[in-house]
C-alpha cells in the first residue's frame, strides 16, 4: 500500500486549538467483518490489533476525569472487540452518551445476535455507514450482499424503534462519496435517502451525515495507484471555507488509538500524527488523566482539507 503522509507533510492549513473536550473517540481496533475501498483505517478481517481490557478500563477512566459528554465508538467493527459491550454500559453509568460506529452486517456475525437488543437496552446512538442507497454502488464499495445484508440490519433497528419518531433511540446513517469528489449537499441527500429507501424497505432513520473520503490509507492508497492523488487535494484545497475552521471535529474531540495513544482525530491516528503535548513524543490515556487540553495546539497537514472543504465534513456529518 502507498503510503501518504509524506504527500500530505508541506501544509499551509490554518493553525487550530483545542477548545473544550466534549467527545472521547476510541478506535477499539482495525478487526472488522469487511474490507470497505474508502476505509481511511485501513480495517479488515485478517487485522489482529485489538484494545486490551487494561486499556478499555483507562479509558472509562479518562471518561470520568475530562467530564467529556460522550464515547464515540469505532473501528474497525467496534463491536468485535470484547471490551465494547463494557465501555458502553461504563460510558452510560457516567451518563455520558455513548455513540456506535457501526458497519450494520456486524449485527449478522456469530455471537452478535443480540447486538441489536443490548444497544437499545442502553440507548445507544447507532451511527450506519451506508454509503448509497442502491443495491450496485453500495456493493461495488463495499463488497458482494453487503447491502442486502444491511438493508437487513436496518429493518432489526427499527424494530426495535431506532429511527421511530418518540422512542429516544437514535439511527443516524452514512453516506461517502464512491471516488475523488465531494458529497452533494447533506439535507437534499437525506431527503432522497428517506423516500428511496422508505418506499422500497419501509426504513425510517432520523438524520444522514455526509463524509468526504479521505486522502489516507487505502482511499489515498488507491488515489496514487490511479494518479488522482494530486488531483483530489487540489479539490479540496480550492473548496476550503473558512468559516468551517470554528466546528471541525478536532476541535472537540480526542481520538485514542487502540493501545491508548492519544491523537486530535482518527484521521491523524492512522497517519502517526500524536496530539501535541509539550514534553513528550506522544501521550498515553495514563499521561494525561485529568489534565486540560483545551488551548493545545492541533497537529495539521494537507489532509485536513478534507474536514474544510465545501459544506465541511466531521464525525457529526457536515459542518455548514
Amino acid at each position: 500500500m502507498h503510503a501518504t503522509l509524506p504527500l500530505l507533510a508541506q501544509t499551509d492549513f490554518p493553525p487550530l486549538r483545542r477548545a473544550r473536550l466534549d467527545t472521547v473517540q476510541v478506535n477499539l481496533g482495525y478487526v472488522c467483518n469487511q474490507s470497505c475501498l474508502h476505509c481511511h483505517v485501513n480495517a479488515g478481517p485478517t487485522r489482529t490489533e485489538s484494545m486490551s481490557t487494561q486499556v478499555a478500563a483507562l479509558v472509562l477512566d479518562f471518561l470520568r476525569a475530562s467530564g467529556a459528554a460522550a464515547i464515540d465508538l469505532t473501528g474497525g467493527a467496534p463491536e468485535l472487540n470484547p471490551n465494547f459491550r463494557a465501555l458502553v454500559a461504563g460510558a452510560r453509568a457516567l451518563g455520558a452518551r455513548a455513540i456506535d460506529r457501526c458497519n450494520l452486517t456486524v449485527l449478522e456475525e456469530p455471537g452478535q445476535e443480540d447486538l441489536a437488543a443490548f444497544l437499545a437496552a442502553h440507548a445507544v446512538e447507532v451511527v450506519a455507514s451506508l454509503p448509497c442507497y442502491t443495491e450496485e454502488l453500495v456493493d461495488r464499495q463495499r463488497g458482494r450482499g453487503v447491502y442486502e445484508r444491511s438493508i437487513r440490519g436496518i429493518r432489526r433497528l427499527n424494530a426495535l424503534g431506532y429511527g421511530r419518531e418518540g422512542s429516544g433511540l437514535v439511527l443516524n446513517l452514512v453516506y461517502n462519496p464512491q471516488g475523488p469528489s465531494l458529497p452533494p449537499p447533506q439535507a437534499a441527500l437525506e431527503a432522497d435517502y428517506k423516500r428511496i429507501l422508505g418506499e422500497a424497505f419501509g426504513i425510517a432513520f432520523n438524520g444522514l451525515y455526509t463524509l468526504a473520503n479521505m486522502p489516507i490509507q487505502r482511499f489515498g492508497s488507491t488515489l496514487i495507484s490511479k494518479g488522482q492523488f494530486n488531483e483530489y487535494m487540489r479539490l479540496l484545497r480550492a473548496a476550503h471555507r473558512e468559516e468551517n475552521l470554528g466546528t471541525v471535529m478536532c476541535r472537540s474531540l480526542v481520538s485514542v488509538d487502540w493501545q491508548g495513544y492519544l491523537y486530535d482525530c482518527d484521521f491523524n491516528q492512522m497517519l502517526g500524527l500524536p496530539l501535541a503535548v509539550t514534553g513528550r513524543a506522544r501521550s498515553h490515556l495514563a499521561d494525561v488523566m485529568g489534565r486540560d487540553l483545551e488551548g493545545n495546539p492541533i497537529v495539521v497537514r494537507d489532509h485536513c482539507y478534507g474536514c474544510t472543504a465545501g459544506q465541511g465534513s466531521s464525525c457529526g456529518g457536515a459542518l455548514a
